[in-house]
């Protein structure tokens, strides 16, 4: 089997990104968006997903943290479709519970080629380190969005913002790290296709 990888480059006047992602990776990731939560989360995805994940951006911190967390979240979506390229035999659906101490977090993702994303951290202050916390939803918004899956992500329970925050992540990671195996020949749809 062909390595699944994609390196996917963005560079407008709000941001420029360059992403190297592996799908049947070992967990290696090195990212550096200049928001340490965010580099935080992204390395928790990438890590318990399995997925090889090398990011940096420069970004427009000097306006806020939206430019710098969306685009991010928009390129690594962007490699994850391109590495999946038809989609065939993948598992396509995957789901999984990540706790973290207090905080319990569901995710279910479906590899289907139709963007969707219903995102409920359950956060309830502005910020976590220099993010909003609004923007940490966004993220896995534009993340469904760009790599073309149905995702719903709700945080169960918990009372610390950041454990609530990382067990959502976590979940996705996981659910991601099934959905992408290879576990099939064919396209994963009663129609023939995805999208």
């Amino acid at each position: 089997m062909s390595v699944r990888k994609a390196t996917v480059q963005r560079k407008t006047n709000e941001t420029q990104i360059t992403c190297t992602l592996v799908l049947d990776g070992t967990g290696q990731v090195n990212v550096s968006t200049g928001i340490g939560f965010l580099d935080h989360m992204l390395h928790a995805l990438a890590k318990h997903a399995r997925f090889d994940l090398d990011l940096t951006c420069q970004g427009d911190l000097h306006v806020d943290d939206h430019h710098t967390a969306e685009d991010s979240a928009l390129v690594i979506g962007q490699a994850i479709d391109e590495a999946l390229g038809d989609r065939k035999g993948i598992e396509r659906f995957g789901d999984a519970h990540a706790p973290l101490d207090e905080a319990l977090a569901r995710a279910v993702v479906d590899l289907s080629g139709r963007p969707s994303a219903i995102v409920n951290l359950g956060l309830d202050r502005d910020m976590i380190g220099t993010i909003s916390t609004e923007m940490l939803s966004h993220v896995l918004v534009s993340l469904a969005m760009a790599s073309r899956m149905t995702l719903h992500v709700d945080v169960l329970r918990g009372d610390n913002n950041h454990h609530k925050c990382e067990s959502a992540y976590k979940a996705v990671a996981r659910a991601l790290r099934s959905a992408v195996r290879i576990t099939g020949q064919d396209i994963p749809s009663t129609k023939g296709t995805l999208g």
